[in-house]
């Protein structure tokens, strides 16, 4: 669900340091249907990039994530009731959503999915809000709510629905008081949490001798990160590419930054480095020394000193915990690329 944040990372060329955070409630929601082994039904609750809580068909309640979500359930028992008997209601109605769609585009039992995006954001210097709905049936964009009539548009034809006075009025009020009301309580809890720093660890790794170098740093909080490759002390734009930032399990982050070097002469390595920008840390700079890539093809990589000094072989990242939310995050990554 990007809607303006679905990783809440921004690149831009030349232009580093990280921006003031703003807080944000979302809400990633599938409907599946035609599809075995995994729940029909799975609705993930997020604060920032932090996972809350999740709700699926199968177990038909909310589990949260975090003692400070336990102690805010208990705190607060009317809301997380309200949350669940939300995800119900959008349970049955997606469903009923498939069938229409499926009998509107002529389609027959095969998998389809419908997924519904929506959350609202708060930025605690100048107190302005923000918010985003939107629902992408089988990977394609379906529905977009405008924030300024509270109506929804059919995508891509761009047809206006407005359902009336009362369902305009519904909206804003979930939007701009209901949403911001339950982000500001759930930051209360988990602010220690979300404010928290960690250190990235960062390696140089190459697959084989003809591949490019990899920068690549893992385990570092927040997840608004900056690495890039410098020359002689200027930045490189041109054979880089910058991957995304992707979550650890542990609620950490990782990403990686490849540099092309295959016109490059080993003797000229040196003249590189991979930097790192954390806000609230120091930057972290490290030398494109031979001796220093980790490579996954034995002992005899191409170091200055003849070979790598150990067998090293390349990071396997574990990104999803359980099946449910490994369904839910690549029906997510395909709508926003198909989105893109």
């Amino acid at each position: 669900m990007e809607m303006k944040a679905l990783i809440g990372l921004l690149l831009l060329a030349g232009c580093h340091g990280v921006s003031s955070v703003i807080y944000s409630l979302k809400y990633f929601i599938t409907e599946a249907s035609g599809v075995s082994n995994i729940p029909e039904f799975v609705g993930v609750a997020m604060l920032n990039e932090l996972q809350m809580g999740c709700y699926d068909s199968n177990s038909q309640k909310m589990v949260l994530n975090h003692s400070w979500m336990d102690q805010c359930a208990r705190d607060y028992p009317d809301v997380l009731k309200d949350i669940t008997l939300r995800a119900q209601g959008y349970y049955q109605g997606m469903k009923a959503d498939i069938e229409r769609l499926k009998k509107r585009f002529k389609q027959t039992g095969d998998v389809h999915t419908y997924q519904f995006m929506s959350g609202c954001e708060w930025d605690d210097e100048d107190n302005a809000t923000d918010g985003y709905g939107r629902y992408g049936y089988d990977g394609e964009d379906h529905l977009a709510l405008d924030m300024k009539t509270w109506t929804w548009t059919v995508l891509p034809q761009q047809v206006k629905l407005d359902e009336g006075s009362a369902a305009r009025g519904f909206l804003k009020n979930y939007y701009n008081k209901v949403c911001i009301s339950w982000l500001k309580m759930f930051l209360t809890y988990g602010r220690s949490t979300l404010q928290r720093t960690e250190r990235p660890e960062v390696s140089l790794l190459q697959r084989s001798p003809s591949s490019p170098v990899v920068c690549h740093a893992t385990g570092f909080y927040p997840e608004r990160v900056v690495v890039f490759w410098r020359r002689d002390g200027e930045e490189l734009y041109e054979h880089v590419d910058h991957g995304e930032v992707l979550p650890n399990p542990d609620g950490t982050f990782q990403v990686s930054v490849d540099l092309n070097l295959t016109l490059v002469p080993q003797e000229d390595w040196r003249r590189y480095e991979c930097v790192v920008q954390l806000k609230g840390i120091e930057d972290i700079s490290i030398l494109l020394d031979p001796a220093l890539v980790r490579t996954n093809w034995g002992k005899t990589g191409p170091g200055r000193d003849g070979g790598v000094k150990s067998e090293i072989t390349t990071p396997i990242i574990i990104v999803c915990v359980v099946l449910l939310l490994a369904a839910v995050a690549a029906g997510v990554v395909v709508y926003k690329k198909r989105k893109r």
